[in-house]
């Protein structure tokens, strides 16, 4: 089935949004380094999705997991609350998100706010892994922990040019979250595209799906691509933002190490005197 123009789904997908609030692009950290080389939390991507449903060249059944407009039931074997509601199952959708109650196949990136279910939404974006040259979503799925990556995903119609990495964690109700940590983590790697052949702009965060939310600074306007690029978020469960833990430096490290072996040599030194 052919997608509309971009304009016209635009103004389709807009809607009067109840409460918005918006997260600063200075919230955002360096990822590279942190927990990986490249800047997702972890490498390990786990298995790609298969989709049960979806829209556009869903592909459902697909081994391969490539697709449009495509998603997939997952059950978690743990619960999750968001927004005041537990779920135990959730849908990871093809266009940059995942999301409760039901999947969601929508291309157009009104924001995670505009959509009608409860989303968590790296990335809304109108992704399209149908190019060979594109990655595909995959999922790892633990005890108390789920993590799913966009990685190295192309665009709409079948582009691969330019290609998006990125990568969502989320942890049950019983997960003991290191200091430093959240229950939801936003992590991006290299981000080649916002714009497609549907649309120009794309959003990242959550909504309830009844208009109220929040939203990385740049949603819903060129370049978010660009500011999201390397960095990471995590999320408590409140979704407010986890201010980083400052670790040093091995350099600085090193240094205190060799401090303290001096401290104790000098003490030790005058204990013989």
């Amino acid at each position: 089935m052919a997608k509309l123009s971009g304009l016209a789904l635009f103004l389709i997908g807009s809607t009067a949004q109840a409460s918005l609030t918006t997260i600063p692009e200075t919230a955002l950290n360096n990822s590279p380094g942190v927990y990986t080389a490249g800047g997702y939390y972890t490498d390990t991507l786990g298995p790609n999705i298969v989709t049960t449903d979806g829209g556009n060249a869903a592909n459902v059944g697909g081994a391969d997991g490539r697709n449009d407009d495509g998603f997939m039931a997952l059950n978690l074997g743990f619960n999750v609350s968001f927004f005041g509601n537990t779920y135990n199952s959730l849908f990871i959708n093809n266009n940059g998100n995942v999301s409760f109650g039901a999947g969601i196949s929508s291309y157009i990136p009104s924001g995670p706010t505009g959509a009608d279910a409860p989303i968590i939404s790296p990335f809304f974006g109108d992704v399209d892994t149908r190019n060979s040259a594109s990655g595909v979503v995959h999922y790892n799925l633990g005890s108390d922990q789920l993590i799913v990556t966009w990685d190295h995903v192309g665009y709409y119609g079948e582009h691969a040019d330019r290609l998006d990495s990125f990568q969502l964690i989320l942890r049950s109700n019983s997960y003991v979250v290191p200091v430093g940590e959240g229950v939801i983590g936003f992590f991006y790697q290299g981000m080649g595209w916002d714009a497609t052949d549907t649309n120009t702009v794309a959003a990242a965060g959550f909504g309830d799906g009844s208009g109220n939310g929040e939203v990385i600074q740049g949603s819903l306007a060129s370049g978010l691509n660009r500011i999201v690029q390397d960095k990471y978020l995590w999320f408590d469960p409140n979704l407010n933002v986890v201010p980083p833990t400052t670790v040093p430096e091995p350099g600085s490290l090193a240094l205190v190490a060799i401090g303290l072996l001096g401290a104790t040599l000098a003490s030790r030194k005058k204990r013989k005197a």
